[in-house]
């Protein structure tokens, strides 16, 4: 077991196998062990010279006898805007920190270089914002996310310092442009989808807003995957996002926290709630913080990421006896539960693996939380007084057994004041309705990783049913319901259960959502708990990275509407567009801006995947994680339908078609086989169309692999259309939607998610839906289930093409097919295709009034202020959070 003491070392007690006495270099079996003293990692020169002097850890770190004026100014002024001092600090960096001449630099270096610069004005106002938080004992959020899709951080740093132009004449200088240094910045490879770039929005909206947030996550090395595309297939390799320095996270060996795994429990004879934990599984996660730059405001959030590390020596007895493996083992096993996001649990190692992931991430957090809350000087009983814990999905919810144990095991506290205390402090985000997402642990695995932690479910889960058979006495069939523990075999443990039942607000993430799960997924909870516990928060996303820093042309458009910038943080001032939209010169300049955007897509798309597209096409995107919910198989398949009908016409009609170009981009989970066979399947329709001079540019089909934020800041502006086509009441809400309306695009979509309040806050006519609506969904699943009706001719016409081997060998892709006419066809494509196909004719008819279409573009963007995820912090903040806005003071940055 280790810790950080505060004396410059870490202690660390060697296993008594280790320190076997040697002769050197040949192991010898039969000489006994003798137990050692407790071995130092040391990390400063005064620990080392107090460790082999023989002494304890008496004394402390050295501090300041004195404060210095100069420092203190230093740390309380911004540094100078100006160019020259801004030159000096990008050419300092060039020289002294990567080592470069003027002959040896490349964009690389300048990128790094530049951004170290930007990292030293972000860092001195990181530390003013904390400083200030910790003088005025501020309330702070704690938002707890396995996964934050934050993107590239170099240009979002530079708008928000208000720098850009700045940077850009100093790269000028050296001979570099601003752009080209841009893009040599990496992806963070810190989320997949929608949860991790929703979490990235909001750190972002309280940054910006004055909130004291943290963001809490993980420290992936290789991410999920980078996804490549191999003879159609999509093939997974580590993304190595790491082998460059990280000018954004700042590392942390001073903050590091061990977490244990499986061991055994001991009573305390005093308390029958409290026991100690006994384990020789002890891992370190260290702290690596990534600061959020707020627009418009010298606030500063922060992101504190933990990475996995050995908390034993490197094992120099195994190594000089030539075990070389067993000397680096402990390392090994210690940073594998950081090396990757989401790592594949079709086998029982790989659930093994993400359970004691998802516990290092709760137990650091936890830990943490609690060691700067008892800085405060204050009794535990007011944690909840200054700290707001918000679980992002059901991840995180190993938090709230985590936090009953340090307070029951570590802080003595009763259980009682304890579950008070815990109950107060978490709420709980629900994303999804689908029950093979709703996340659950089996028992017995649980139990041998974390027995203290099965010991506490346990006792919440009977304290909970105790209470409800209390107030709805003699119904055990809601008891078997409500139960944490789900009565399969094995017994499993819901998580979503123990989240709701351990936060005092839960919240769905679109109004359709959060009425779902308030009618089916936790309609149980409602009735024992009351429906005020169970509240609506859509979700939003944030304007400084979707619109001002993805869109630049359309942002300046914007603010000569509004008059100025201010809409940047204040999206209710995109209504100021209305008053234009009958400005011929302003809706030109917009159509402009807008096929400006689509021109630099084609470029990117020829950069990426080799494939020419005009820009004179209409641009029909659909662009996510790859599910069968999401349906990416039913656009497929509309796809090969217009193929159908394109090889069916004649030349002379043909040439009358309206141009349209399909981009597809997305990964599928690495065990989901049936998403990356619809992967194949959109591969090799691409190729059959793309290269068949009959169709030319009259239809083209583009995949972009390795779907990204810096991907999506190209392909969101460039849209015409967007296409969100969940079956309804399966998407929660969404928020790629948000994007590209805030971007000036139009919906495609099924009545699901926030789709819904999209539509009512732009407009029926500036949105096109179709298909069948949540309620119908069950009715037509049954139909199906037991009818299996014949598709009809059109989504008929393009199984033909498939079976026929157009896009190659047909029993590649023959599943796909049984699964809608064979298999239940549980996600309805066969439902919704006509409709779908319906839908696409109004939007072609549509289009072709480019009018009537810029219309519809200008006045979707003007009504999208609802979507602002700053109007979702601020309605968290003040009905689950209880927080307000803490602006910095007493500085002059």
């Amino acid at each position: 077991m280790s810790h950080y003491n505060g004396s410059g070392y870490f202690s660390s007690t060697i296993p008594l196998s280790t320190a076997k006495a040697t002769t050197p270099g040949v192991p010898d079996a039969n000489v006994p062990a003798t137990k050692p003293a407790a071995l130092k990692r040391v990390v400063s020169g005064n620990a080392l010279k107090e460790l082999l002097a023989g002494g304890h850890a008496s004394t402390q770190p050295k501090t300041p006898s004195k404060e210095d004026g100069e420092f203190r100014d230093y740390s309380h002024h911004e540094i100078a805007r100006d160019v020259a001092t801004i030159k000096n600090s990008v050419v300092m960096h060039l020289a002294a920190t990567f080592l470069r001449t003027p002959s040896s630099t490349d964009s690389a270096h300048a990128y790094l270089a530049s951004a170290f610069s930007v990292r030293d004005r972000l860092l001195q106002r990181w530390n003013l914002t904390n400083e200030y938080h910790d003088k005025i004992g501020a309330k702070r959020v704690y938002y707890m996310s396995l996964e934050f899709l934050i993107g590239r951080t170099f240009d979002n740093a530079l708008l928000a310092l208000g720098l850009r132009g700045e940077y850009a004449n100093v790269l000028g200088d050296v001979g570099f442009r601003l752009e080209d240094v841009i893009d040599e910045e990496r992806d963070a490879a810190l989320g997949n989808g929608g949860l991790g770039r929703l979490a990235a929005c909001y750190v972002d909206s309280m940054a910006c807003s004055n909130y004291p947030g943290w963001g809490y996550g993980l420290r992936y090395k290789y991410g999920m995957f980078q996804q490549q595309i191999i003879n159609g297939y999509q093939v997974e390799v580590p993304d190595c996002w790491l082998d460059s320095p990280n000018p954004w996270e700042f590392p942390r060996p001073d903050v590091t926290y061990p977490v244990k795994f499986y061991g055994h429990l001991v009573r305390d004879p005093d308390s029958s709630h409290r026991f100690k934990w006994e384990s020789d599984v002890v891992y370190d996660a260290m702290a690596f913080d990534v600061p959020v730059p707020g627009y418009g405001t010298t606030n500063v959030g922060n992101i504190r990421l933990w990475s996995c590390k050995t908390n034993s020596l490197f094992d120099l007895n195994k190594f000089n006896a030539g075990d070389y493996q067993g000397a680096t083992g402990g390392q090994v096993a210690a940073q594998i539960l950081t090396d990757v996001l989401y790592p594949n649990d079709n086998t029982n190692e790989g659930k093994e693996l993400r359970l004691r992931q998802e516990y290092l991430f709760c137990s650091a957090t936890l830990q943490d939380i609690l060691a700067r809350f008892k800085r405060s000087g204050r009794p535990l009983s007011e944690l909840p007084e200054l700290a707001a814990i918000q679980l992002n999905d059901t991840h995180p919810t190993l938090g709230i057994p985590e936090l009953m144990r340090l307070l029951l095991d570590e802080e003595g506290v009763a259980w009682d004041e304890a579950w008070d205390i815990t109950t107060r402090t978490f709420a709980f985000t629900n994303h999804t309705v689908l029950p093979e997402a709703m996340e659950k642990w089996p028992v017995p695995m649980l139990d041998k990783i974390l027995p203290r932690h099965m010991g506490i479910i346990y006792d919440i889960n009977l304290y909970f049913l105790q209470s409800v058979e209390k107030q709805v006495p003699d119904d055990r069939d809601l008891l078997r319901r409500i139960s944490i523990i789900e009565e399969s075999n094995p017994q499993q443990v819901r998580m979503a259960y123990l989240a709701c039942v351990g936060s005092h607000k839960v919240n769905g993430v679109a109004a359709i959502h959060s009425d779902i799960i308030k009618q089916s997924t936790f309609k149980d909870f409602v009735t024992v708990q009351g429906a005020d516990k169970f509240i609506n928060k859509t979700n939003g996303v944030s304007p400084r990275r979707w619109m001002n820093e993805c869109n630049p042309d359309m942002s300046r458009l914007i603010s000569e509407a509004v008059g100025d910038v201010s809409w940047i943080n204040d999206l209710s001032k995109l209504s100021a567009l209305e008053s234009c939209v009958d400005d011929t010169d302003f809706r030109a300049r917009w159509w402009d801006a807008k096929q400006k955007n689509k021109k630099r897509l084609a470029d990117y798309i020829l950069a990426t995947t080799g494939i020419h597209v005009s820009p004179d096409a209409l641009f029909d995107v659909q662009v996510k994680r790859i599910h069968e919910y999401k349906r990416q198989l039913m656009n497929i398949l509309g796809v090969i339908h217009r193929y159908y009908r394109l090889k069916e016409m004649a030349p002379e009609e043909r040439a009358k078609e309206l141009h349209r170009v399909v981009i597809f981009a997305g990964k599928a989970a690495a065990g989901y086989w049936v998403a990356k066979q619809v992967i194949k399947l959109i591969n090799a329709v691409a190729e059959t169309v793309n290269n068949d001079e009959e169709i030319g540019d009259v239809l083209k089909v583009v995949f972009i692999p390795d779907y990204s934020v810096s991907a999506a800041e190209y392909i969101i502006p460039a849209s015409d259309i967007s296409q969100h086509i969940s079956t309804a009441g399966t998407e929660a809400s969404g928020t790629s939607n948000m994007k590209f309306v805030l971007n000036g695009g139009i919906i495609l979509g099924t009545v699901d998610g926030a789709n819904i309040e999209i539509g009512e806050e732009v407009g029926e006519d500036q949105i096109f839906f179709f298909g069948c609506l949540a309620h119908e969904v069950e009715d037509f699943r049954h139909y199906l289930r037991f009818h299996q009706p014949k598709p009809d001719h059109a989504l008929q016409a393009a199984f033909d093409m498939i079976q026929r081997g157009t896009f190659g060998d047909a029993h590649i892709f023959q599943s796909l097919i049984d699964s809608i006419v064979r298999g239940g066809d549980v996600y309805l494509l066969s439902v919704d295709f006509p409709s779908y196909l319906v839908a696409h004719e109004a939007v072609e008819a549509s289009y072709r009034k480019r009018d009537a279409w810029v219309t519809k573009s200008i006045l979707s963007v003007a009504r999208m202020a609802k979507f602002s995820s700053d109007r979702s912090i601020q309605e968290y903040a003040e009905e689950v959070w209880n927080i307000e806005p803490v602006p910095v003071q007493g500085c002059s940055i």
